[in-house]
């Protein structure tokens, strides 16, 4: 069994990783870490665990004797607590602090970044993950065919919206209820930090792209799960388009293209990336959804945990189901 631990086990991302581990059938949780509730029961906080996780508390300092950590603690820690980590423990971070590739090293770790449709091969061969980002993942996931190709010719235009636990857990005056509830904003327009890692990635792969990528973020009123509409220029067919992108995601069994429009109930609570593609004259245009927990965040680092220690990807993550109702 392969021994884990998480640091910063009380927000979303932890409290999802921890029911995605213990239904994993390699995985075995050996401490997780909370400053805020050490010695406290985790059912306590994570209330749904209440009967499958009985007697299991929160510790106040990690037990050294893991293969892998997660690192839950949120943008900008992870460097801190990596002095608690073991130079010998593999190590995913969910933050967004080793994504960029001039910060990708620290303490002779060098971090990789975690999108497997992206660079399946290089996580495979390393000890360290750089998680993406939600929207991240969404948006790459609606061009890294297109990039592949170099089809990217011209401005790229996307507009997505996100639940209210894209904010995370502490209350704030835009995830509060009475404030979230029959509403929606738009923020950080053209400004968002995940485009740094989008760009990036997208030059990684198309390093003759040129153009402008504007992202306009969305707070919607639901919890969870994000809806992506990305267009940009494109002279081929929908057909052929279409082929390109089941072609790519031909190896890659959480991306599937849909036939007809698509909504969010379709990926909550799974570690799917569904993508509907239509053609409007000359312009393509692609619908990407993922649930921001899973995909977005816990079911990616699963998935990750799963490459790197030679595991079939989709273990501890096929049977998760969409709720519809």
């Amino acid at each position: 069994m392969i021994e884990i631990g998480i640091i910063g086990g009380t927000g979303y991302t932890a409290g999802e990783l921890i029911r995605l581990i213990i239904h994993h059938p390699k995985i075995k949780i050996k401490s997780i870490v909370s400053k805020s509730n050490p010695g406290r029961l985790i059912h306590l906080i994570h209330q749904d665990l209440l009967g499958e996780i009985e007697g299991i508390r929160f510790n106040r300092e990690l037990n050294q004797e893991i293969d892998i950590v997660f690192l839950c603690s949120g943008h900008g820690q992870s460097r801190k607590v990596l002095n608690q980590v073991s130079d010998n423990t593999k190590v995913i971070d969910l933050s967004q602090d080793f994504r960029m590739i001039n910060q990708s090293v620290f303490n002779n770790r060098n971090f990789i970044y975690g999108l497997p449709e992206f660079q399946k091969k290089e996580i495979k061969k390393s000890n360290n993950i750089a998680n993406p980002g939600c929207f991240a993942t969404s948006i790459l996931l609606s061009v890294l065919p297109l990039a592949k190709n170099k089809l990217l010719r011209k401005d790229i235009h996307i507009s997505a919206v996100t639940g209210s636990t894209g904010s995370g857990g502490r209350l704030s005056n835009t995830n509060h209820f009475s404030w979230r509830n029959n509403n929606i904003s738009s923020y950080k327009i053209f400004q968002h930090q995940h485009l740094q890692e989008i760009e990036q990635t997208i030059h990684q792969i198309q390093n003759n792209f040129s153009s402008k990528i504007y992202f306009i973020p969305y707070r919607g009123n639901f919890s969870r799960g994000i809806i992506t509409t990305l267009y940009t220029h494109s002279t081929l067919s929908l057909t052929k388009n279409r082929e390109i992108y089941e072609k790519y995601y031909e190896d890659h069994p959480f991306v599937n293209i849909s036939d007809i429009n698509i909504d969010v109930k379709q990926v909550i609570n799974t570690n799917k990336c569904i993508l509907y593609l239509l053609k409007e004259k000359d312009h393509l245009i692609v619908i990407s959804i993922i649930d921001n927990l899973i995909k977005g965040a816990s079911g990616q680092a699963i998935q990750n945990m799963n490459l790197i220690f030679n595991l079939d990807e989709t273990y501890g993550l096929k049977q998760l189901k969409s709720v519809r109702f």
